[in-house]
């Protein structure tokens, strides 16, 4: 079940035919929580959004967000259920993780673990959107 009105800014099959490489697509309840998480706290460019479907720019990576009614008939629709993301790690490079934990707190989403510098070499923070995602913005320590 479709929740957009009027035209998206291209076809889904123009869109579908313009990406290429490696692609993530997010299953959302709803868009315009995913998007204010995504915009407040990882910094994204927000390229399109409707209540169905947005398309996100974290630096030079491109990832699509669905809302869960878009998949009201697809099979992966039946995995739905409780957190998602759990043992996924979705790491945004070179993403500064003291701003995105600052900017976490601010809105009140959940900090998993906070900005620490590791011995891999990268300072990150975990931090959980809206959907139970968990997003890893790092970057990289001082030699």
């Amino acid at each position: 079940m479709k929740l957009r009105t009027g035209q998206p800014w291209m076809t889904g099959a123009e869109y579908g035919r313009s990406l290429s490489g490696f692609g993530v697509n997010l299953l959302v309840r709803e868009i315009a929580p995913s998007v204010a998480f995504h915009r407040t706290v990882l910094n994204a460019t927000v390229v399109y959004e409707d209540p169905d479907f947005a398309v996100l720019r974290h630096g030079s990576a491109e990832m699509m967000l669905h809302a869960d009614h878009t998949y009201d008939h697809h099979p992966i629709r039946s995995r739905l259920d409780g957190k998602r993301g759990n043992g996924l790690e979705l790491r945004l490079h070179h993403t500064d993780p003291d701003a995105a934990e600052a900017a976490a707190r601010t809105g009140r989403y959940e900090i998993m673990a906070p900005a620490t510098d590791k011995g891999h070499g990268l300072r990150e923070a975990y931090i959980v959107d809206p959907d139970g995602y968990i997003w890893v913005p790092d970057r990289p320590t001082q030699a």
